[in-house]
Parts: structure tokens; sequence; C-alpha cells
């Protein structure tokens, strides 16, 4: 069975990185951390982008999460800059 999650990419990360969005497999992924190392695996764009130093938040299914979030097939993730009110 093909598992396959959507990543979406916002704000100054989709301009680092070039793109809105991809499809990724979820095998051998079991949570957002580790989506986060396949996907900073792949470049340099994306290891500059996800570096865990970085200001950036991740939701799951459009709920906030955190990087121990469990990760199923048919998840939305998306990565995205904090956002800030006034």
């Amino acid at each position: 069975m093909n598992s396959i999650v959507t990543v979406l990419f916002f704000a100054s990360i989709r301009e680092a990185i070039g793109h809105d969005r991809e499809l990724i497999s979820s095998e051998g992924l079991h949570t957002l951390e580790d989506l986060r190392r396949h996907l900073c695996a792949k470049n340099i764009k994306y290891a500059e982008a996800l570096e865990t130093n970085k200001r950036w938040r991740v939701a799951l299914n459009q709920e906030v999460a955190d990087l121990a979030s469990v990760l199923s097939a048919g998840d939305e993730v998306a990565f995205f800059p904090p956002v800030t009110g006034g």
C-alpha cells in the first residue's frame, strides 16, 4: 500500500524551498520529526528552511502540532512561520 502525506509550505518557507506543496511517501516515517528530517535530507534548501533552530510552526491536519506527533497515511502537514498579531 502506498502511504502518501501532503506537505504544504507557507510564506518564507515556501519561498526558500521554491514550491508550496508536495506529496511524500510516509513509509518509514512515524512522526513529524521523521518527516522533517526526511525533507532536510533532500537538499540544502529544505535543510536551511526547516532547521530546528529556526522559528517555524507545524500543523497536522490543520491543527498546530509538535514534532513528536504521529504521522499517518493521508495526513496533511503544513510548515509555516509563526503568526504575529497586532
